[in-house]
């Protein structure tokens, strides 16, 4: 969906411009990447301090052969000797556990709340040409349709489920915020976080402005509902929680 190109923003060029989730998972992921090489470059001065930290060595050691003992020998592991590699593992970490997660997660209700839309599951197979079921499909569709998607039991507990996993909580905390303020007491990696969510900030203010852009249409589609499942919402701090459709929490938490 994209290749590189050094004379776009992020050194990438999107096959499909219009294109919500990377237009605005670019600009959040360089957001994470600048804040995590802040914050790694202050304390670790030297790629030979990454290679002689024995704690963190044996964390990637854990992450590789225990946590991923089947990929383990996959040539695509880094081998945590460089602060490049410190710095792209932990981005990586922090996007998954945030942005991804909430990109896949969070619009769950708002897309598949109403089962016809996004049916759980097919009760039949695709009619086949010269069956009674293709005969059906073809002079009954709805009737057809309704006896293939879920029954009314299974879709009370999908749809309930959904509701649940899509509800951010009222004590959530946002991608750019500390809820505790005395996380560390060092001066510079607390400028470098305020950096980082002041650019959060930005990107709300971006996205708020891209989906009232008539001209591009996969921001709002038909139905005319804006994508705001990567809108960071840094700026709340209501704790309201709920069916909101944005937000980006810190981390995962089922």
């Amino acid at each position: 969906m994209a290749v590189p190109d050094s004379s776009y923003p992020h050194g990438l060029k999107l096959v499909i411009e219009d294109y919500p989730y990377a237009v605005d998972g670019l600009e959040i992921w360089e957001a994470i990447e600048t804040w995590v090489t802040e914050y790694c470059n202050l304390y670790y001065t030297s790629s030979e301090m990454v290679e002689e930290d024995d704690e963190l060595q044996n964390w990637w050691k854990e992450v590789r052969n225990e946590g991923h003992g089947d990929l383990k020998d996959r040539s695509w592991w880094g081998e945590m000797k460089t602060r490049e590699e410190l710095i792209q593992s932990c981005t990586i970490i922090i996007w998954l556990a945030s942005a991804f997660h909430a990109a896949v997660n969070f619009g769950q209700y708002p897309y598949a709340g109403y089962l016809p839309n996004r049916p759980t599951v097919s009760r039949r197979f695709m009619p086949e040409l010269g069956t009674p079921e293709y005969e059906e499909l073809r002079s009954n569709p709805d009737l057809a349709f309704l006896k293939t998607i879920t029954a009314q039991f299974q879709t009370l507990l999908g749809v309930s489920l959904i509701e649940v996993l899509s509800r951010h909580s009222t004590e959530e905390v946002y991608l750019g915020q500390s809820e505790n303020t005395e996380w560390t007491l060092d001066a510079e990696p607390l400028k470098a976080f305020d950096r980082f969510s002041e650019k959060l900030l930005e990107i709300e203010s971006k996205i708020t402005k891209r989906n009232k852009d008539e001209r591009l249409k996969n921001r709002n589609g038909p139905v005319k509902v804006p994508y705001t499942l990567l809108y960071p919402n840094t700026s709340d701090y209501s704790k309201e929680g709920g069916l909101t459709g944005k937000g980006i929490p810190n981390s995962i938490s089922i």
